[in-house]
């Protein structure tokens, strides 16, 4: 059976995530080509941040390649398409001819300027990664004339910026300026007062698809934000150093004025893609959106095999195209998907319902407001919520590499505090200071580790070097013979003892602590109380003093699931000197790539676990509990200063990345 030929129109939400869902069902059984003009999906919802500088534009692209090129029955092309030969099941791109069984048509949206004089020559629209850096170039270009700019009216109007439209896109181009005004202020020498920003809205409120509630406070905030709101003023027209406004609301005499300015972000709707009229199929009734049924099959063309999902298709719901939103997108590529596995494997065609859980609007780096379900969201939570969300996402796609640049072009490396966390998590520190607290971590572990790999266990740096053998005898009561705790009993009430009188210098270390703890409780057992001993609680060592130990013995639970893995037989005992010297090893490499400065994240993280480890089952004391903080300190990167990590990371990430995702290119072709 020969394998059925796939070919999807664009790389946006819809055609990633119906592109994915062919390639896993279809692994055998047919050939999927992703045909766009660009070599990356572009993340939508972050070009805003992009637009104002925020983010890298990296952190907004997410490359074919590391998205899809590893499975093996998917082709990435970039190209343009030209044209959909549905007779002869054809798809015309500039540069070459694919043929087809199906074809799912998702190439998007683009901005609706309404026929509005102007926009299309002086205004700067916000709809893919062009865009937002022709924005960032302009926002850039005004701030340096202005800076030196002698006229006030001229100067005043090269500081005014115009957001037109008041939707999601709209306030979040706004709410990311507020941010920018500061740092631009601060950058070029200007007064922040001197830069205005308007919103310029025609109807009388903002955020109208938004609960009403979530919109006012939206409104109340971009207000105390010195943002002005101008609701009821209608753009009319747009010159290259102003814009003219219809000022009134709906049945009022309207007055005409003009607003002196040279940046015009236009925001005010979406429309299908205009390139969908070359592929000649039925529209809806306005928008450029290809008209779909209920299963995402493209109107007048059922049954052979044409399918439309994303910003571009026009199902009709009550009446009305489903939004032109993320979730949607999603949702109509996965309906479009799911109907052409039903026809390729056989099964029942399902029809599209859509299933929005909510909006989150960000207005800036830390505020926001969000609507989950029955469930409003304000400011920090609206924004941790955001934050979450895209995380998701990129989990969602399996990319532990962008859901890790995510995270960090957005809360890491964020410079100027424009971030949740108001840049508490984002400064830059030389991790060359940390170098000598590795060298010194580093030490700690190796003098724990070689005494118990060469056998001279008595005194060793954390002091925790009792063997697991005696220490789960002491602690847990297996593994032994009444013999055995006999002598153990003898032996531990004459170190108790020692103790007492201060006679013994190995008071000093956890390991006598520990054993004076087992010390009590065998003497107990045996009628003898020794009431003098009484161990310090602290995280500080006084001298003289005897350590407390995190835990008393081992907790039961934690008994429980050692007497499973080491039962009382010679076979548990010697799984219990296995694990001893498995542990010492462990602890060895782990001081060993901590000193040399190898994959010092994975060995601090390391580290930190055997620490919690020894800690719950009675094997350190307070005042070692250091070891955790300094742990996770490192994991900063410190191996990369004056350590083996500056060479080894990079050549690991461009080895193994190249192994999983391949080479990215900034143009595909057809495998």
């Amino acid at each position: 059976m020969s394998k059925k030929k796939i070919v999807v129109l664009g790389a946006g939400f819809a055609g990633v995530s119906a592109t994915r869902q062919l390639s896993k069902t279809l692994k055998d059984e047919a050939e999927i080509t992703l045909i766009d003009r660009h070599s990356y999906q572009t993340s939508m919802t972050q070009l805003h941040e992009v637009a104002a500088g925020r983010v890298p534009f990296t952190n907004a692209q997410y490359d074919l390649q590391k998205l899809l090129g590893k499975r093996k029955n998917v082709s990435l092309v970039t190209d343009s398409v030209v044209k959909l030969d549905k007779e002869g099941k054809k798809v015309i791109t500039k540069n070459g001819v694919y043929d087809y069984d199906y074809v799912l048509v998702a190439i998007g949206g683009e901005p609706n300027d309404f026929g509005v004089p102007g926009v299309k020559e002086f205004g700067f629209t916000l709809w893919s990664m062009d865009d937002a850096l022709k924005i960032k170039r302009q926002l850039e270009r005004m701030l340096q004339m202005a800076s030196v700019e002698t006229d006030d009216e001229k100067r005043k109007a090269m500081l005014t910026f115009n957001i037109a439209g008041s939707g999601f896109t709209g306030i979040e181009m706004v709410g990311e300026l507020i941010d920018w005004r500061k740092k631009a202020a601060r950058d070029w020498k200007l007064d922040e007062s001197e830069i205005t920003l308007n919103v310029v809205e025609m109807m009388p409120t903002i955020l109208n698809t938004l609960d009403r509630k979530q919109a006012d406070k939206a409104h109340a905030y971009l207000e105390k934000k010195n943002v002005h709101i101008l609701t009821n003023h209608g753009i009319t027209a747009a010159t290259q150093d102003h814009i003219v406004v219809s000022v009134g609301a709906r049945g009022e005499d309207h007055v005409e004025k003009q607003i002196p300015s040279y940046t015009l972000i236009w925001t005010t709707g979406v429309q299908g893609n205009t390139e969908a009229q070359a592929s000649e199929l039925t529209e809806t009734e306005r928008g450029h959106r290809l008209l779909a049924n209920d299963y995402m099959e493209a109107v007048g063309f059922e049954g052979k095999g044409i399918y439309v999902a994303g910003d571009v298709s026009g199902h009709m719901t009550d009446g009305r195209p489903q939004p032109q939103i993320v979730e949607a997108a999603e949702q109509t590529g996965h309906t479009a998907a799911a109907n052409i596995i039903a026809e390729i494997k056989g099964g029942e065609k399902h029809k599209f319902v859509g299933k929005y859980q909510g909006t989150m609007v960000s207005v800036g780096s830390q505020w926001g407001v969000a609507v989950i379900g029955k469930t409003r969201l304000t400011g920090f939570w609206a924004m941790a919520m955001k934050n979450f969300i895209y995380v998701l996402y990129t989990l969602q796609l399996r990319s532990a590499y962008y859901c890790f640049t995510y995270i960090k072009n957005e809360i890491f490396h964020t410079e100027d505090e424009r971030n949740l966390f108001r840049g508490h998590a984002s400064r830059r520190g030389n991790v060359l200071w940390l170098f000598p607290l590795r060298i010194f971590f580093g030490l700690a572990w190796l003098l724990d580790a070689v005494p118990k790999i060469f056998g001279n266990a008595s005194q060793s740096w954390m002091g925790s070097s009792l063997k697991i053998s005696t220490f789960l005898k002491d602690n847990g009561g297996w593994l032994q013979t009444p013999a055995e705790l006999k002598a153990a009993a003898a032996h531990t009430a004459s170190k108790a003892a020692d103790a007492a009188t201060g006679a013994s210098a190995a008071v000093h270390t956890d390991s006598t602590n520990v054993s004076v703890q087992q010390a009590v409780a065998a003497l107990a057992k045996h009628g003898i109380n020794i009431t003098n001993i009484n161990p310090a609680k602290g995280i500080t060592y006084e001298y003289g003093t005897v350590p407390a130990p995190i835990t008393n013995g081992v907790p039961h639970w934690m008994q429980s699931i050692m007497k499973i893995f080491m039962p009382n037989t010679e076979t548990g005992y010697n799984i219990a000197l296995f694990l001893q010297k498995v542990m010492s090893f462990v602890e060895l490499g782990l001081a060993l790539c901590l000193i040399f400065g190898a994959f010092t994240f994975i060995a601090s993280a390391g580290t930190a676990v055997l620490t919690v480890m020894f800690a719950t089952t009675g094997m350190l004391t307070w005042v070692s509990l250091w070891y955790i903080p300094v742990a996770i300190a490192l994991m900063a990167g410190s191996g990369r200063a004056i350590g083996i990590d500056k060479w080894l990371q990079p050549w690991l990430q461009k080895v193994l990345g190249k192994a999983w995702y391949g080479k990215s290119k900034s143009i595909y072709k057809e495998r």
